[in-house]
């Protein structure tokens, strides 16, 4: 039978260029009744079973030793129903054949993954484990359409590009194959003959697991069940709860002494979570964990989008993690990169021998500042793949939300670009508006699909609108980074006091654009790395002034309206700056240390748990009557007094003294006479402070000041902040 193809064909076939095996392999119908061929390269003999009575329907030929093999077969009415006994000369083994099934993609998939409007693709395209036809094996499905032949390649079929070759769907460029017998785990690629009749090796683009570097391979793993969001993590979430961020990054929060190894997923979430927990912050924040090939890139070149990084574990302990984070009533967030990815051999670059994934054009599809490559958001392809990813995480393994990288070289052509080294839009314009109706469709399916779940994003520009919905022609986010207030005000805790009252407006400025945007205040893990000296590190002084600054700073935070974000270190007031290859400096906190960063901790801690407890600090955050200046322009005594309220009107007073100065006999006008307490004071001596306040709390006088009628006379600690309530 086999004279009945041409030769040529055969010789494309076992030499692996071959793009079209169904249309030879398996049964087909001739005019002499039907033949079936297969290909199995160093077979000595197959023979064809009938998989229910397990007799021998035929014995195929083998064609000139390459490994094709042939024979006809009778007509009859009822499809064979067969397996292939292949003799390999030291054993023999019953597999089924994989061109025996037919097409995967239903209909409806095909055209949803074609024009990008499948919600969630990673559904169909990858390696999923199914059982078909009563046969237990895994669909392998790649999006290649400018490939000249893909295979899948792995430790099932000794990765031989001639053994698998898959099926293209021509209607939308996608190759497909169901391989009986493989199993969970197995390490698996694709092998793909591009464009150019080159031929490389890639990782799944889909892949939910992966290897760890520098091994670059993916591996079959069985899909997440969904995950319900409950009704108290959406609240947790809300505009009006109190959110305090801790911003973390699992390879260096804490290591094993011995080794300086990394802690699992399972360890971290024995030791994170009970210590995020018992610092009172509500929300935790994972530098991205998508997998990728370079650990001092921490995340942010990723090439796993659907992977969790193997560095720590399997997926199914990612997932214990955040169950566990859950369980102690504390939301979390993923960091997520869709501003670029790397350009290694085994990633999306070049994916077909075409730019796929990537603008072709580098004025458009490379970044400079990262040597990567931006991802081509007008492609429905692209963005299916990118907000599909979004779902993904979200839906099964539970997250809250997340933290959108990099926003503004999204949504900018001319990003970090001199003239004449970008391509406006069609208009003529800077803005990237692929980019922008990008975000838009992401966002808008998040609250359609995951209500309750929240994007933020980090936005370093002016761009109007960041946190409107996009029916209003917002980009969709609920909360933004407020990276201007986070740059002025660190600039103005890095100056030497007595320069200070030349700069007051970097502490005020901030609340002339405060609702223009739902902010997150964030002391970042930007912000102390490559040379920016940790948060310590940057406050003037000697030992207790630097202590003293960095308390005072936090109190000022805590009481500012936005929410909260701190990096991990912080906390405790690390004082070298991060290093992603080592576990943070918790020796600190030994006693012996003299309890300084012990101070700091504490405090931090009790902001949280104030700031949680009472209303006033949250619950009006994105309302102009939920603040208002008492003292905004004492610029000579480096004191800023305001008032933040809650719904009810209750309201706590902030004030800050930002020289190394006590001020006694300092006045300031309030709107509600009484008896007020001193309920946090970052100068207590429980943080290592001078000890100097109000002793536990002053009464208000009839004396009018600041336009008010009443008035408290206070002591102002020196580089402290004062939390004052009014009793009743």
């Amino acid at each position: 039978m086999s004279d009945l193809i041409d030769r040529a064909v055969i010789q494309q076939l076992t030499s692996g260029h071959y793009a079209d095996p169904f249309s030879i392999l398996g049964i087909h119908k001739t005019h002499h009744g039907f033949a079936i061929r297969a290909f199995a390269p160093n077979a000595l003999q197959i023979k064809v079973l009938d998989k229910d009575s397990q007799t021998i329907l035929a014995v195929l030929e083998q064609t000139d030793q390459t490994g094709f093999f042939s024979a006809p077969l009778p007509a009859r009415d009822t499809p064979y129903r067969y397996q292939l006994l292949i003799d390999w000369g030291e054993t023999q083994q019953v597999i089924e054949d994989p061109y025996r099934f037919g097409p995967l993609l239903q209909e409806l998939d095909g055209w949803l993954l074609a024009e990008g409007t499948h919600l969630r693709p990673y559904e169909r395209l990858g390696a999923h484990p199914t059982r078909m036809d009563n046969v237990d094996g895994v669909t392998f499905t790649v999006w290649a359409p400018n490939a000249r032949r893909v295979s899948v390649v792995g430790e099932f079929n000794f990765w031989d590009g001639r053994r698998h070759p898959m099926r293209l769907r021509k209607e939308n460029g996608i190759w497909e194959l169901f391989i009986p017998h493989v199993q969970v785990g197995q390490l698996y690629k694709y092998e793909i003959i591009d464009c150019h009749g080159q031929t490389i090796l890639k990782a799944d683009p889909y892949a939910f697991a992966a290897e760890m570097r520098p091994d670059t391979a993916s591996r079959i793993a069985q899909l997440p069940t969904r995950v319900v969001m409950s009704d108290q993590r959406r609240k947790a979430n809300d505009f009006s709860s109190p959110i305090s961020i801790y911003e973390v990054h699992l390879g260096s929060w804490r290591r094993h002494t011995d080794d300086n190894s990394w802690l699992s997923y399972r360890e971290l979430a024995d030791q994170l979570i009970p210590y995020v927990k018992y610092m009172g912050f509500t929300h935790i924040e994972l530098l991205p964990i998508n997998e990728h090939p370079f650990d001092g890139s921490w995340g942010y070149q990723p090439i796993g989008m659907y992977a969790p990084t193997r560095r720590f574990g399997t997926l199914e302990d990612f997932r214990y993690l955040i169950t566990t984070a859950h369980k102690a009533g504390i939301n979390v967030l993923l960091d997520w990169v869709t501003a670029h990815f790397p350009d290694d051999a085994h990633g999306l670059v070049q994916f077909d021998g075409t730019a796929l994934f990537e603008y072709a054009d580098p004025r458009e599809g490379f970044h400079q500042d990262w040597n990567t490559l931006i991802y081509n958001y007008s492609r429905h392809e692209v963005c299916n793949y990118l907000a599909g990813n979004a779902l993904y995480w979200i839906e099964r393994f539970g997250l809250d939300g997340l933290r959108v990288d990099a926003v503004a070289s999204m949504i900018y052509r001319n990003y970090s670009r001199a003239d004449g080294e970008w391509i406006p839009n069609q208009y003529g314009g800077k803005e990237n508006l692929e980019a922008i109706e990008f975000l838009r469709h992401t966002n808008k399916i998040i609250g359609t699909e995951c209500p309750g779940a929240i994007t933020i994003a980090e936005e370093s520009t002016d761009y109007p609108g960041v946190t409107l919905p996009p029916e209003a022609d917002g980009l969709g986010f609920h909360y933004k980074w407020d990276l201007g207030w986070m740059h002025d005000t660190l600039d103005y805790m890095s100056l030497d006091p007595v320069y200070r009252q030349y700069h007051h407006n970097l502490m005020t400025f901030g609340m002339f654009y405060a609702h223009t945007e739902n902010f997150i205040l964030p002391l970042s893990h930007d912000e102390v790395v490559h040379g920016k000296r940790s948060l310590l590190g940057k406050m003037p002084g000697d030992t207790w002034q630097q202590f003293a600054n960095l308390r005072a700073y936090y109190g000022f935070m805590w009481g500012h309206p936005g929410k909260k974000l701190l990096f991990m270190g912080n906390e405790f007031a690390q004082g070298r700056e991060w290093n992603h290859d080592a576990s943070l400096d918790w020796h600190l906190l030994d006693p012996i240390q003299g309890g300084w960063h012990n101070g700091i901790q504490d405090l931090v801690r009790d902001l949280n748990h104030c700031y949680q407890q009472q209303p006033a600090l949250y619950q009006l955050d994105y309302a102009p009557e939920g603040f208002e200046w008492l003292v905004v322009n004492d610029h000579e005594n480096s004191v800023f007094a305001f008032v933040r309220r809650d719904a009810t009107g209750n309201e706590i007073i902030v004030i800050s003294n930002f020289t190394p100065v006590l001020r006694e006999n300092y006045r300031i006008g309030i709107n509600q006479p009484g008896h007020y307490q001193e309920i946090l004071n970052t100068d207590s001596a429980f943080y290592r402070g001078s000890n100097a306040g109000n002793l536990g709390g002053v009464h208000s006088e009839p004396l009018p000041s600041h336009h008010k009628e009443h008035s408290l006379n206070l002591v102002l600690p020196p580089l402290a902040t004062l939390y004052l309530q009014r009793e009743g």
